[in-house]
């Protein structure tokens, strides 16, 4: 009988599969080295496991210990998996970026998760690198994995991924190109693959937000290149031990949106369902195309599967909101229906100005019309109550017609957004929208902005 032992003797020989529509104009043969099959639909279940076996070989790890880990989600799910096998006890920080599905999964798991803040500097207490470091140190019989320096995750992919990739290929890889976040994947690959052919390019795929790329060109750890983005799973804002600049050619950098647009694009065209960061991975590839010839064999990584990203790039409605979705808006039919089922937010011109305040901040809006039995009489924005309130401490006890301005123009659901973006101004905030079906609409400054592309 052929069988494994348990769930992790199934880790790594996972398939090649070519690409065809999605690279149609790549002049070369492009190959997916597809690791959404390992046991937890991740490449990170490799590295995962050779760092718990690497550590209980140190004696870091003891009997009945706690593995502590800030991670993206797939590490924390390899280690998860490695863990309830081995009997560890598992605690992993995450970002609030992180998708909900991943944050789900690793609780399901067994694992107590704690969510950080993204938008904080590495260094801040509250970020999910300090966190986990300070977990680590408060928790008895605690290992801390630290998969950005913990060379053991490049040493796995050197031992497994790369061998894997050269014998599948029969030695005719030319290039390799992979999303970088640890670094582990791409410099342990491509240590491998340059020791049995230095010619072989080794290239990252980078995300703008990220300070790999400028600082491999330049040197130069610079600031000002790191900001927040939605991509998950590569770019970093800092230079784990793991990333081997020495053997990466080059990097690639791929925008948000072309992440998410590529990640679907796999599923719908070449039937692969996988996650964000597959997706800028095959784009980064194809505007690397200039650099492949006919007879290269091109092989790009996939890391994760796409049930991670369900409530994400796989949401019409979540790739709307980010203007994601290559969608036409003409007139203000097209812009209401992204808004359909949010009620018209109004008050009444004998209401006082603070039941408007409390209605702005119970809604996050900052513009009102309002309104008597006669229709639409006046409107109120934030930055008039503001001006006011300075005049006038008392402004919240006023009825709402003694301080509002001119009503908001209403226009029918088919005037072209060109009319409706000339109508709003300096001294006009807001357009009302006429549904035709007894509802009205508010259109503002800030939804013409978010559909342009």
């Amino acid at each position: 009988m052929n069988y494994a032992k348990n769930i992790l003797e199934t880790i790594g020989h996972t398939p090649l599969v070519r690409l065809n529509k999605i690279v149609d104009d790549v002049d070369a043969l492009v190959l997916a080295k597809v690791e959404t099959f390992n046991p937890g639909n991740s490449v990170k279940d490799r590295m995962a496991l050779k760092m718990i076996e690497d550590a209980e070989s140190a004696g870091l790890l003891s009997p009945g210990g706690t593995i502590i880990e800030g991670t993206s989600g797939n590490t924390g799910m390899g280690l998860a998996l490695a863990a309830n096998i081995k009997g560890y006890k598992c605690i992993f920080v995450i970002a609030d970026k992180q998708s909900k599905e991943k944050i789900d999964i690793l609780r399901a798991l067994g694992a107590e998760v704690v969510v950080c803040p993204t938008h904080v500097e590495p260094d801040d207490p509250r970020s999910y690198y300090s966190v986990s470091k300070r977990l680590a140190m408060e928790t008895p019989n605690a290992w801390y994995a630290n998969q950005y320096d913990n060379l053991s995750n490049t040493a796995a992919h050197y031992e497994s991924t790369g061998p894997e990739i050269w014998e599948q290929t029969d030695g005719k890889v030319t290039h390799f190109v992979v999303g970088v976040g640890t670094g582990g994947t791409i410099s342990g690959v491509g240590r491998f693959l340059k020791e049995k052919n230095p010619d072989i390019k080794i290239w990252g795929i980078d995300t703008y937000g990220s300070v790999f790329k400028k600082y491999h060109e330049t040197g130069v750890f610079d600031q000002n290149e790191i900001y927040s983005y939605i991509t998950e799973g590569i770019g970093e804002d800092i230079l784990p031990k793991n990333v081997n600049f020495d053997i990466i050619d080059g990097f690639e950098k791929v925008t948000d949106k072309d992440g998410a647009v590529y990640t679907r694009k796999l599923a719908l065209e070449e039937g692969i369902f996988v996650g964000n960061s597959a997706g800028s991975a095959v784009k980064g590839l194809i505007q690397l195309k200039k650099h492949f010839k006919k007879d290269d064999v091109v092989v790009v990584l996939f890391h994760d599967h796409g049930s991670r990203y369900v409530g994400k790039m796989f949401n019409d409605d979540w790739m709307r909101e980010r203007g994601f979705l290559d969608e036409k808006y003409k007139t203000a039919a097209d812009l209401i229906r992204l808004h359909r089922e949010r009620p018209l937010i109004s008050v009444k011109t004998e209401e006082l100005v603070s039941h408007a305040i409390e209605r702005m901040r119970k809604h996050d809006i900052s513009q009102l019309p309002v309104t008597d039995a006669q229709g639409f009489v006046g409107s109120l924005d934030e930055s008039r109550l503001f001006r006011l309130y300075f005049e006038d401490k008392d402004i919240a006890d006023k009825p709402i017609k003694e301080v509002m301005s001119k009503p908001y123009p209403v226009v029918g659901k088919q005037v072209a957004l060109e009319k409706i973006s000339a109508l709003i101004h300096k001294n006009n905030q807001a357009v009302i929208v006429d549904g035709g079906d007894g509802n009205y609409h508010m259109l503002t400054k800030h939804d013409i902005i978010s559909v342009i592309h």
